[in-house]
């Protein structure tokens, strides 16, 4: 089932953060919680149900797929269900991330940016 990508865009703020952390490699649930609080300076918190509900969603669509359970370093004996980007997924993120760079290089943009950027 081939899907174009273009019917995705523009990503809610929380796929493009979930994406863009599983770009860089499978994660579980927790992983994503911390990415996304790293990736968003803590503005971006969810809860776990909501996070699932997100995750659930992703799948549905065909951005991302079970990558199976793995031990878990730091806990003994409990396994983690990851996730990884699909093909679909990478090409999605890609497209949304050329919008987004896209839109802020407009010259207003730029603008807005130098004249609100924190003093040095």
């Amino acid at each position: 089932m081939f899907r174009d990508p273009k019917h995705f865009v523009p990503l809610r703020p929380v796929e493009f953060l979930l994406l863009v952390s599983l770009a860089e490699g499978d994660l579980h649930g927790y992983g994503l919680t911390q990415a996304l609080d790293e990736r968003s300076d803590g503005a971006v918190r969810l809860e776990p149900g909501n996070l699932y509900k997100v995750l659930k969603r992703l799948v549905a669509d065909g951005l991302i797929e079970s990558a199976g359970h793995r031990p878990a370093a730091d806990l003994e004996n409990e396994r983690r269900h990851y996730y990884r980007l699909t093909r679909l997924g990478e090409r999605v993120v890609a497209l949304e991330a050329r919008r987004i760079a896209a839109l802020v290089a407009t010259p207003a943009v730029r603008s807005l940016v130098k004249r609100f950027a924190p003093a040095s």
